[in-house]
């Protein structure tokens, strides 16, 4: 009989890479060994010291769900290129309006009549 790493059960094991986001799409057997479908979207990130980690979200998607899961998310990509097309629009950037950067003006007034505190002081 095969042996098999207890430890993760996987059978069949895809990836996609888009940009920071890595998506890890494998498949596991139950202890009955029965096969389900595990995705994992893994997102790198940097902390302020420059090193950086990764954050992971997953899914479990077993047999009697495939069907289902299949055609809404058919549905729902069909849906989203018919309203705004395959073109990728770009990260978003807040935008600034004049409301926005007269209220920084009038914040800076404000902080400029605070004392100033220097590091050597402390």
């Amino acid at each position: 009989m095969e042996e098999k790493d207890n430890k993760t059960n996987e059978i069949f094991s895809k990836i996609l890479r888009a940009g920071r986001r890595t998506y890890f799409f494998d498949v596991r057997s139950t202890r009955a060994e029965d096969y389900y479908l595990t995705i994992t979207e893994s997102k790198k990130h940097t902390n302020d010291d420059g090193t950086s980690y990764y954050k992971k979200h997953k899914i479990y998607l077993y047999k009697e769900d495939f069907n289902g899961f299949k055609e809404v998310l058919d549905e729902v990509t069909k849906y989203i290129i018919k309203e705004k097309g395959e073109e990728v629009i770009s990260d978003f950037k807040p935008k600034e309006n004049f409301e926005n950067i007269e209220d920084k003006k009038d914040s800076k007034k404000d902080s400029d009549s605070f004392t100033n505190i220097e590091f050597e002081d402390i």
